[in-house]
C-alpha cells in the first residue's frame, strides 16, 4: 500500500450521521427565526465545526445565536444518534482490511470528542479505534478548511503528511486535506463529485475504497 496512514473524516464517512444532524440543524435554525432548509445546511455547514453556524448566521443577519445554542443542538443530535445512527455501509469491512494489512488509521473530525464517541459507541465501530487515534476540532485552534487538524493527526500518529491519505465527504474537508499536503479521496454518497474539487479520486461505495488505497 502506498500510504502509511489513512485519516478518516467521521460524519458521513464512518457513521451515517449527516442526514440526522443536518435535519436537526435546519429545524433548529428555522425554529430560532433563521429559515434554513436541509439542502442549505448541507451546502453551508457539512464538514464544518459548529462555530461556522454562528459565524454565518451573524454575518448574514447581524444577529447572534443564543448562548445555549451549541448545548441544545448537541443534546438533540445525540438523542437522535442514540436512537437512529448506523455505521456507513461497508465501513467495518474497510477497517478490518486495514487491520489485517497492518496499515495505520485514525479519525480526524470537525465534531467534538463527545459527538465522535457517542456515534462510535452506538454503531459499534468503537471496537476499531484506540483513544489516541481520535482527533477532533476541539484539539486545534482552526478547524477545517484549515489544515491544522489533519497535520495534528499525522504528527501524533508519527507519519509525514505526504505519506497520508484522507477520506472525506465534504468540500471543507477536501480543502483542509489539500492544504495539509495530503492525497484525499472524496466519498460521494451524499455530496456530488463536482462539489469535491481537487480530490485525488472519487468513490461512491465503501467497497470501492480498498482498491483505491491498494
Amino acid at each position: 500500500m502506498r500510504y502509511e496512514l489513512v485519516i478518516f473524516d467521521n460524519d458521513g464517512v464512518l457513521v451515517d450521521s449527516e442526514p440526522i444532524s443536518n435535519t436537526i440543524l435546519s429545524e433548529y435554525l428555522t425554529e430560532l427565526g433563521h429559515p434554513t432548509s436541509y439542502q442549505e445546511c448541507l451546502r453551508d455547514y457539512m464538514g464544518a465545526a459548529v462555530h461556522r453556524v454562528h459565524d454565518l448566521v451573524e454575518e448574514r443577519t447581524g444577529e447572534k445565536l443564543p448562548a445555549d445554542f451549541d448545548e441544545t443542538l448537541h443534546s438533540r443530535i445525540f438523542a437522535a444518534f442514540r436512537q437512529e445512527l448506523e455505521p456507513v455501509a461497508g465501513v467495518n469491512e474497510v477497517l478490518g482490511k486495514l487491520v489485517a494489512d497492518g496499515v495505520a488509521y485514525c479519525v480526524a473530525s470537525s465534531g467534538s470528542h463527545e459527538r465522535i464517541r457517542v456515534g462510535h459507541r452506538k454503531t459499534g465501530i468503537d471496537q476499531w479505534f484506540e483513544e489516541d487515534w481520535i482527533f477532533s476540532a476541539d484539539d486545534v485552534a482552526h478547524g477545517k478548511p484549515a489544515p491544522d487538524l489533519f497535520l495534528l493527526a499525522a504528527e501524533r500518529m508519527g507519519v509525514p503528511p505526504e505519506r497520508c491519505v484522507v477520506i472525506e465527504d465534504s468540500s471543507l474537508g477536501v480543502e483542509a486535506a489539500r492544504a495539509a499536503g495530503m492525497d484525499v479521496y472524496g466519498f460521494t454518497s451524499m455530496m456530488p463529485a463536482d462539489r469535491l474539487a481537487g480530490v485525488t479520486g472519487h468513490f461512491s461505495d465503501m467497497s470501492q475504497l480498498r482498491e483505491l488505497l491498494a
